[in-house]
């Protein structure tokens, strides 16, 4: 599927805002079906359990970690309030379901229960174009779908992808590019850019993650080839796996891509030597994820497309170091969109 380049977002424009205080967790449980995107039941390796309260990065951005984190806010947007579904909009909140364990994307704070990141901010512009108060509520990365699909969660804001198994389930709007980063020892010469570049190594991965699905269709192509495929190694949390590569036990580890970044730009140790679409070998979208058909994925759509012209998404992005994902416009993707997408994709390339 054919996506929207993530080049000509608008220079933001700043201004005060008002602050919030984050909310409390809640640990709910669900399914691991079609959860596969981003590193399931991972902590955010050197994120808070040094109490700093902020770390300085060689991208000249200084991670804000503390439980206050001083939000970008965004006015209410009263004709969009009133495209709420009254099911969803009754209680005045908007229930967001994320997983609290990629830094900087979604991350416990210094205080190790405040769940904080870019996609929280992102939640929370959200939530004040539509007059509606933030509900953060943090589950494992494999347990969202059927929570989103029971009522649990009215959205999921944590690095989720569209793919054509969850257009199936669920509606989006789209607000971020996506990709997974390849990183490695600083001292390390390797320049991921598919299959032939990891022939032989080791590999950490996510288990029932997008990126083990490339990985394993990597080493397929490997072995089509009679070259050594990878080897893949399984870690239980981000931390373990980010010990394993500094120790060496470890050749690569692919992760979300601001992850990569985050550790590249904070630590003196690692470095990004590859990038992927998160969708490959198609391209892909993160998204906000709603219930199909339920009617809050285009009313969301709405909301960031409005604070992409206020400049406030812009604002949000670039506080994370994450200006480079960045998308011009926020789109709803939906079962049919999506697979008309594809087969437009599809119809382009038989006639070129």
């Amino acid at each position: 599927m054919a996506f929207p380049s993530p080049a000509g977002i608008r220079a933001p424009r700043f201004r005060n805002r008002r602050t919030l205080a984050a909310l409390p967790a809640v640990v709910l449980l669900g399914t691991a079906a079609l959860s596969a995107c981003a590193d399931p039941g991972a902590t955010a390796a050197g994120s808070a359990s040094d109490g700093a309260q902020t770390t300085a990065a060689r991208n000249g951005i200084v991670y804000n970690t503390a439980p206050d984190q001083q939000r970008i806010r965004a006015e209410k947007d009263t004709a969009l309030a009133a495209k709420v579904p009254e099911l969803i909009g009754k209680d005045g909140k908007l229930a967001i379901a994320t997983t609290a364990g990629s830094i900087p994307l979604s991350f416990h704070a210094t205080d190790d229960k405040t769940p904080i990141g870019s996609e929280l901010d992102i939640a929370q512009l959200v939530a004040d174009k539509l007059g509606l108060e933030l509900d953060v509520q943090v589950t494992s990365w494999e347990n969202w779908p059927l929570k989103t699909q029971s009522g649990d969660f009215e959205a999921v804001f944590s690095n989720v992808g569209v793919n054509k198994d969850r257009v199936k389930l669920f509606d989006f709007a789209s607000y971020r590019a996506a990709f997974m980063g390849f990183e490695a020892k600083k001292s390390a010469t390797y320049d991921i850019k598919g299959a032939d570049d990891i022939s032989g190594l080791k590999v950490s991965v996510g288990s029932g993650t997008n990126q083990e699905k490339i990985l394993l269709a990597w080493n397929k192509e490997l072995e089509g080839k009679g070259k050594a495929p990878a080897t893949l190694q399984y870690y239980s949390s981000d931390a373990d796996t980010i010990l394993a590569l500094s120790s060496g036990r470890t050749d690569l580890n692919i992760a979300p891509y601001p992850s990569t970044v985050y550790r590249e730009n904070t630590r003196d140790d690692l470095k990004v030597v590859g990038k992927v679409n998160a969708g490959w070998p198609s391209e892909t979208l993160v998204a906000a994820t709603t219930l199909r058909g339920n009617g809050l994925a285009p009313v969301i759509t709405e909301a960031l497309n409005s604070a992409i012209e206020d400049g406030s998404y812009a604002e949000v992005l670039e506080r994370w170091g994450l200006s480079e994902e960045a998308l011009p416009e926020s789109k709803t993707i939906t079962e049919e969109s999506f697979a008309a997408a594809r087969a437009a994709a599809t119809q382009n390339g038989k006639t070129r």
